[in-house]
């Protein structure tokens, strides 16, 4: 019978290199298309640890939501404190925040000198609301002036900025002009919901040295779990030491190859699958 060895690096005497952490602070998907598990995979993907901080547990599928239990603040906030604790966290995003407490906990437990993107997760993709009104104010008054980078998609940014509509181009950008004013460094609006006309999906980023554009394919299916994907992208890659429109960037190509790849469920739903997202870039 043949015995086999493994060794670590370190008892070889080589050297084990350092790896980049990144957090995400959202609700946990059981069916991995979105949520928690969604963004630890895209984290490993891009070859960055995954650190995660649970919200809410969700009964959920791409089809639709059967239940959801909030995590209590403490309990957020505990998980927070005993990763700093232990990680460099080079990078944090959230995304499900479902009531006050839990936007509280990350205003007053994220780091401010850490990169917070926030992905202002409103509504289920199946239309279940993920918001309580409390903390939709919480997150507007405090959370999103905390932003490195806020990336609400359009029904979103309707919300955030107050705006009408916003059926074009020029009226993202100018949505996204609103939202600066609230105080992030910078807001991608995401343009999956605009009108299916040239076969192009346009992603604006706003920020105060300039604005720019990402164009991506647009896709014959919705598909579940792409905010979450895009946003945990860019977090992997600031936590990576990427820019903000670098990663941005970076993110959109990841995402488009995670839709490209998707899942394909019992009930003909798709949803993301990170491990076609590409790698580092």
């Amino acid at each position: 019978m043949k015995r086999f060895m493994v060794q670590s690096l370190s008892t070889l005497g080589m050297a084990i290199p350092p790896v980049s952490c990144a957090c995400t602070i959202a609700g946990s998907d059981p069916s991995g298309g979105a949520g928690i598990q969604s963004d630890i995979r895209t984290f490993s993907a891009l070859g960055v640890l995954g650190l995660s901080v649970i919200t809410a547990v969700t009964s959920q599928t791409p089809k639709n939501v059967r239940g959801i239990w909030n995590v209590p603040e403490d309990a957020i906030r505990s998980q927070l404190m005993v990763l700093l604790e232990d990680f460099d966290v080079m990078a944090f995003k959230t995304g499900m925040l479902p009531d006050r407490g839990a936007v509280a906990a990350v205003v007053w437990s994220v780091p401010k000198d850490i990169p917070l993107v926030v992905d202002p997760v409103m509504v289920s993709s199946s239309g279940r609301p993920l918001m309580d009104p409390e903390a939709l104010s919480e997150l507007i008054e405090k959370l999103v002036p905390r932003a490195m980078l806020v990336t609400p998609n359009l029904p979103e940014a309707e919300v955030l900025s107050g705006s009408g509509p916003i059926r074009t181009v020029d009226e993202m950008r100018a949505a996204g002009r609103n939202i600066m004013m609230k105080g992030p460094s910078y807001v991608l609006v995401k343009g999956g919901h605009l009108p299916k006309g040239n076969g192009v999906v346009p992603d604006v980023l706003i920020g105060h040295e300039g604005e720019w554009v990402f164009s991506g394919e647009c896709m014959p299916y919705e598909t579940h779990g792409s905010g979450c994907c895009l946003s945990a992208a860019i977090c992997g890659h600031l936590a990576l030491g990427k820019d903000v429109p670098s990663a941005c960037a970076a993110a959109k190509e990841f995402v488009g190859n995670a839709i490209n790849g998707a899942f394909t469920t019992n009930s003909g739903y798709h949803m993301v699958n990170p491990g076609y997202g590409g790698g580092i870039t």
